[in-house]
């Protein structure tokens, strides 16, 4: 089939200057969600009808060669959005109308609003206890859909109905010209009215089918900020049921945050309020603490992340221990059993096995062997001012705290930098480093007291 998402409109509840399909949901776009929805259902052609804003949205997604776009300069109503389209679609095959504001339809419900002859359209309904701002769905008296009426057009009686239209239809691609053409705008709106297909479909004896989706939920569209809080909310409760069912724990269902991709091992465990962004994967054992961020990562099997640490772009081995309060930045990588302790930032550095820093340090560009202690207070002075530069530390390395070490620079196998240090040349391997220092006492010196 075909599918064509209409994506045009202006969204003025949004109150916002970004088009309102590129507000985003779990993470990514809410016109995302609707495009991998149509991906799944393998079409011959995928078509975004876009209009305001203008080429924000394409530019959004100008990295997908298999979406076509058909700009919409004036919005005169869903008829019209949908003969934007008709040029860039395979006729000889069934058209899907999807809208860019609806991200959450699930592809199996979708599945059931393929035709099975081209002697049909299908469209997907819904049966709400309030109906207020709907088309509604009129039937005759053998229960067959004889047309949909907008809200602005229906009378006393019709404002009654409570099955409604949600806009998803499927309508043979030999007959949706035809129809667009016989469109008209006489109602309440002035606009060419899609819905009025059906009526169309009916005049020429083609049978309307109705389908219903398994939830309401994934009908439901976004108009403003506070139904897209709604929607955010009822996407993260099916990431967490999925997660539950598939044996995750969850401490605490309704306070978690996936935006993106968060896969997991066995026996995972993940504290409430914790964010996880882009691709996330979790190895079997690995428990997250309560307020823990983590976009782009690998975290080894068996590994503890403690309460409010950040981790970006960086890659954890088995049975290590982050936080809390540690930052991992992007390009760290560490081995496994590593310790990073709190108010520990590690950046675009290797961490061999079983080292450690576990209190108040900075370790950038560097590479650390295994079973390296770095004391608190340490620090690699990486920065010039104008470039980068590595720090080299070998195995079995044992930094006193509040060191320095000034890069480019190497620490040689099994020495010892003793508190205090700065490190501007390299260390031999073994023995100890220290920076002379003698210690003054001055007796009767009296301190400094403020003015009256």
């Amino acid at each position: 089939m075909n599918v064509v998402i209409l994506a045009a409109g202006q969204g003025k509840r949004m109150r916002s200057a970004l088009p309102k399909v590129l507000h985003p949901l779990g993470g990514i776009p809410l016109l995302a969600h609707v495009i991998e929805q149509a991906r799944q259902l393998d079409p011959v052609r995928i078509v975004v009808v876009y209009g305001h804003g203008g080429e924000q949205v394409p530019d959004a997604f100008k990295d997908q060669p298999d979406l076509l776009f058909a700009r919409q300069s004036q919005q005169l109503g869903t008829g019209h959005a949908v003969q934007q389209a008709l040029p860039h679609l395979d006729r000889a095959h069934p058209v899907l109308v999807l809208y860019g504001d609806v991200p959450l339809t699930r592809a199996s419900t979708l599945e059931r609003m393929r035709l099975v002859d081209d002697n049909q359209v299908k469209l997907l309904t819904v049966k709400i206890d309030d109906p207020t701002g709907y088309g509604r769905i009129l039937r005759n008296s053998k229960d067959a859909v004889i047309g949909v009426v907008e809200e602005k057009d229906a009378n006393d009686k019709q404002r009654q109905i409570r099955e409604v239209n949600t806009g998803i239809l499927c309508v043979p691609g030999m007959k949706l010209g035809q129809w667009l053409a016989d469109i008209d705008n006489d109602n309440a709106q002035g606009e060419y009215y899609l819905p009025d297909v059906i009526r169309l479909a009916v005049a020429d004896k083609v049978p309307v089918i109705t389908e219903q989706p398994d939830e309401i939920w994934e009908t439901l569209g976004v108009n403003s900020k506070s139904q897209l809080a709604q929607l955010e909310r009822i996407h993260q409760f099916e990431i967490a049921r999925s997660l539950l069912e598939a044996g995750v724990t969850l401490l605490d269902p309704s306070r978690l945050d996936v935006r993106g991709e968060l896969g997991c091992g066995v026996d995972v465990t993940i504290d409430v309020g914790c964010v996880f962004e882009g691709t996330v994967k979790l190895a079997d054992g690995v428990s997250v603490g309560p307020h823990c961020v983590i976009r782009n990562a690998t975290i080894g099997a068996g590994t503890r992340v403690e309460a409010f640490s950040h981790i970006d772009g960086a890659r954890v081995g088995a049975r290590a221990r982050i936080g809390p309060y540690a930052r991992l930045r992007p390009d760290a990588a560490l081995a496994d059993e590593v310790h990073i302790g709190n108010f520990v930032e590690v950046k675009a550095s290797t961490l061999g096995a079983r080292s450690k820093a576990n209190h108040l340090a900075y370790v950038g560009d560097s590479v650390v062997g295994r079973d390296v202690n770095i004391g608190a207070g340490t620090i690699t002075c990486n920065y010039d001012g104008a470039n980068k530069h590595r720090t080299v530390i070998e195995d079995d390395v044992h930094i006193g705290s509040d060191v320095q070490l000034v890069a480019p620079v190497k620490v040689g196998k099994g020495s010892t930098v003793g508190a205090g240090t700065t490190v501007w040349q390299d260390v031999p391997p073994g023995g100890l480093v220290v920076n002379p220092k003698q210690q003054q006492h001055r007796a009767g010196w009296q301190r400094p007291k403020k003015g009256k």
